[in-house]
């Protein structure tokens, strides 16, 4: 993995906006709100830490996804940290995109250029690979909800390219130390969804393996299962890692939000992706 250096200010544009989400900035705005205003909120105790949220196209998670970020409407966070798996290019270690902004129909978001600095330099597994987020959607399907919810958020994106369980350790303590150096109000976002095209029936006795483990708030057991059956979630390194880094900031109980899959709207019952949504708190100090 080759590491780049920037000359000037990147901005990483859109290659899914018009087909994963609407392309105009008016019916981008409308689709999320709608979403948004669908969920009844949802009582999490203490303070929010991190969230797991789904990633697929707006029509098909959109409403699972809107569960965990309707919480947002309670509190604001200087900067949001975005875990999600690697679809395109497989690589060794993570690829923080660590300068610049990212771009969707709604603006321009901005990389928390500090604190992205600080997270790869906590860690020789963390490394500056931008192409690896060229094509990536992964982390992008989570920037619509947060540009309505929080119009001043800063982002880090970060992809895993290898979801090995000693990479996703690396990742998880280079968040949480980073995080102890850089003094912010961040949040955590695990993008990661679930079982690919089994039957619903299959699908929902994957999923409720995963999100056992969630509720459960134990990533080490949740990565013994992935290591061994890696067709539970295809975001499940960084879900890990988020968990991890999650507890080590003082996180202590996880909240189910929301569960559903692609054919509660195609209709398709025979081949869906599974979608789960989750919250990680800590006491409220």
């Amino acid at each position: 993995m080759k590491e780049g250096r920037s000359t000037g200010p990147l901005v990483r544009r859109s290659p899914i906006a018009g087909t994963w989400y609407p392309g105009r900035p008016d019916s981008l705005a409308r689709a999320v709100r709608e979403l948004l205003d669908a969920e009844e909120p949802i009582e999490i105790e203490g303070e929010l830490v991190a969230l797991l949220s789904p990633h697929a196209g707006l029509r098909y998670s959109g409403a699972v996804a809107a569960a965990g970020y309707r919480l947002l409407e309670r509190k604001r966070f200087d900067t949001a940290i975005l875990v999600g798996p690697s679809h395109h290019v497989y690589f060794q270690g993570a690829s923080v995109y660590d300068c610049g902004a990212f771009e969707t129909p709604l603006g321009r978001i901005e990389i928390d250029e500090e604190l992205a600095r600080a997270i790869r330099e906590t860690s020789r597994s963390v490394k500056v690979f931008r192409e690896a987020h060229d094509r990536e959607h992964s982390l992008e399907m989570q920037l619509p909800f947060l540009q309505v919810q929080d119009p001043d958020l800063k982002i880090v994106p970060i992809l895993l390219g290898d979801q090995r369980r000693p990479n996703v350790e690396a990742v998880a303590e280079a968040l949480s130390v980073a995080l102890g150096k850089v003094r912010r109000s961040a949040l955590l976002i695990a993008s990661s969804d679930l079982s690919h095209y089994k039957s619903s029936g299959v699908a929902a006795r994957m999923d409720q393996k995963v999100a056992q483990h969630v509720e459960a708030f134990a990533p080490d057991d949740l990565m013994s299962l992935l290591e061994h059956h890696q067709e539970h979630a295809c975001g499940g390194g960084p879900l890990v890692a988020v968990m991890r880094a999650a507890r080590a900031l003082g996180g202590t109980s996880a909240t189910i939000l929301r569960y559903g899959d692609s054919g509660d709207v195609s209709g398709d019952k025979s081949e869906v992706v599974g979608y789960l949504s989750a919250a990680f708190c800590r006491p409220v100090s």
